[in-house]
């Protein structure tokens, strides 16, 4: 027997039994003629005691153990008489009789703590040795606990998880895929999928009902910290539902999954806002309701009652008010100006408005408006003393409103309103069911070809497929998309003319879709579905700033696995093999 307890198990009401603990060492210090070791296990850290006085040779190995160095540890539970309360063992000590090195370490590059001297890229090049930091670990854990709470909630709603295939065929409608040669089929390449969106479909025409899958899903796409190249979805379909009946359980199962993991009570009722309501009033599909600053629209105040060419050439004019923050000095001021005057926002300038708390006003542009103008801006505002008003102009109205967003996400944080501890969800509806791509130089399906339209807009698609609402849903939480879905289209008829509209012709749908158009020919239901980002989920309720953080093995930012060196080359042969031409040059 390797053990007989783990390292994070032993208490005072365990002292005089004989134990035997298996772990790694956290650290060894020599005083006098004691030696403390810390052996550490996934479970927690016990200080173990070798008395040189009682055994001089068990001490002398001892003194020889370096960290990491995997022990075994056989001896007695013994009350600490300099006791530690920072740890769940400080009460007790492990009296040493016995030890075993089951496997040397060399020196480890960074120190396996909560707070390592070991930077990104040497942690993710040594990754097993960073998933041994309690930090980390942490972070799996609380992903698995969340998996099991997900599973047994879905379970008890009477779905049916299915696995569906990683190898399958190329979609070209959406983020660019990652491709897999065919060596039976020469020439021929299978993809990994981006979601299962067309077979969760399928089995919703087989009669599944409901269906979900913690399903790996695959990208190639730039990344960021909420983005990596393959990542988790929780995957949910069903069947014979409308967009309430898919709102109201998922509502329910994160309202189940804050609770149990994190104790906190989502309101019995989340808000949903119209995604023109939302871009409105936060410039944002995805925005964080932890604190104020809404978005302001000042067209009818600024434009035309002075002599400011730039907004009264302005398509767009909108602020935001800060609480607090005229006292703001003037450098503050110059370093939001750069802020959103970096590549980043990209916003041409920034004009700010200071109500200050003496009642006086003072402005980048006072010299251009009266101050007339100035108390109607404070009222349409709701500006008191001793507030700030930051404003932006553009001709462009949504880019302004995202450039504005940014700024006010800064100001969140700059002023400590984004807390990792609060939470606010919601969810945004009434999706556009088309948006322009300059790209293709066409309209594009905003989620999927397969989303359906709002019915009351249905009249809308022959004339006005830009005005088309979609019967979809994203669920928001601090500003962070964590899943969403959409009602799917089941009517044969209706789905060819969206493709229609698409661009696709017959021959063009079939060949990329034939399998779903001819399924439904056999009596579809009406059916729908939601995913969440599984990585998303667990980052946000760990207050994880990237989702790298709870992934066991993440990439970095340029889509590198550092530890296994992937991507590499392959050997000629295999690319011979797999009938792929490599061009050498001299």
């Amino acid at each position: 027997m390797y053990r007989t307890n783990t390292c994070g198990e032993l208490r005072l009401a365990d002292v005089g039994k004989n134990v035997t603990l298996a772990g790694w060492v956290q650290r060894v210090r020599k005083m006098g003629g004691m030696t403390f070791v810390d052996i550490r296990d996934r479970y927690g850290i016990t200080q173990i005691v070798f008395d040189e006085s009682a055994d001089a040779a068990l001490c002398a190995v001892a003194n020889k153990l370096g960290r990491e160095y995997c022990i075994q540890i056989k001896g007695v539970v013994s009350e600490r008489q300099s006791k530690n309360d920072k740890m769940p063992t400080g009460d007790i000590e492990i009296l040493a009789k016995e030890l075993n090195i089951l496997s040397e370490s060399i020196t480890p590059p960074f120190t396996i703590e909560d707070n390592t001297d070991g930077g990104d890229d040497i942690r993710m090049k040594y990754r097993y040795l960073d998933l041994r930091r309690a930090s980390v670990r942490k972070n799996m854990e609380l992903r698995h606990r969340i998996t099991i709470l997900i599973r047994n909630f879905l379970d008890s709603k009477q779905f049916i998880e299915v696995e569906t295939p990683i190898l399958i065929g190329s979609t070209p409608e959406g983020a660019r895929d990652f491709v897999v040669p065919s060596r039976m089929n020469p020439g021929q390449f299978y993809a990994l999928p981006q979601s299962p969106q067309t077979l969760k479909q399928l089995l919703m025409v087989s009669g599944f009902d409901r269906y979900f899958q913690i399903a790996k899903c695959f990208r190639d796409e730039d990344l960021r910290a909420d983005r990596q190249p393959e990542f988790t979805q929780i995957d949910c379909e069903m069947s014979f539902v409308d967009q309430d009946d898919v709102l109201n359980l998922f509502e329910d199962m994160c309202r189940h999954l804050f609770k149990e993991v994190l104790n906190v009570e989502l309101p019995a009722k989340l808000q949903q806002l119209a995604w023109h309501d939302a871009m409105r009033r936060f410039g944002s599909d995805k925005p964080d309701l932890r604190f104020g600053m809404e978005f302001v629209e000042l067209m009818d105040v600024l434009q035309g009652t002075g002599t400011f060419t730039v907004f009264d050439t302005a398509k767009y004019i909108g602020g935001i008010c800060v609480p607090g923050c005229a006292e703001y000095t003037r450098k503050q001021l110059d370093q939001l100006t750069d802020f959103v005057k970096s590549q980043q926002v990209g916003a041409k300038g920034l004009v700010y408005v200071k109500f200050n708390t003496d009642g006086t006003v003072k402005s980048s542009i006072d010299k251009f408006y009266s101050s007339e103008v100035w108390q109607t801006l404070k009222e349409k505002m709701g500006a008191n003393d001793g507030d700030l008003v930051l404003i932006l102009s553009g001709d462009n109205a949504n880019k302004t409103r995202g450039q504005l967003c940014s700024l006010r996400l800064e100001m969140g944080d700059r002023l400590g309103l984004r807390d990792k501890n609060k939470f606010e969800c919601l969810w945004i509806v009434d999706f556009p069911l088309f948006e322009w791509s300059d790209e293709e130089e066409r309209l594009m399906a905003t989620h999927h070809p397969f989303t359906m339209p709002n019915p009351e807009d249905i009249p809308l698609l022959d004339e006005h497929p830009e005005r088309v609402r979609a019967k979809a849903y994203d669920f928001v939480c601090n500003g962070v998309e964590l899943g969403g879905g959409s009602l799917r289209i089941h009517d044969g008829k209706l789905q060819e003319k969206m493709f229609q509209i698409l661009g696709f012709t017959q021959e063009k749908a079939m060949a990329q879709f034939g399998f779903l158009i001819n399924a439904f020919k056999y009596g579809a239901p009406p059916h729908a579905g939601l995913a969440f980002g599984l990585d998303r989920f667990v980052s946000i309720m760990a207050g994880l700033d990237s989702i790298r953080d709870c992934i066991a093995f993440p990439k970095n930012n340029s889509g590198r696995d550092v530890m296994l060196d992937a991507p590499g080359s392959l050997d000629p042969k295999q690319l011979e093999e797999l009938n792929l031409v490599l061009n050498l040059k001299d």
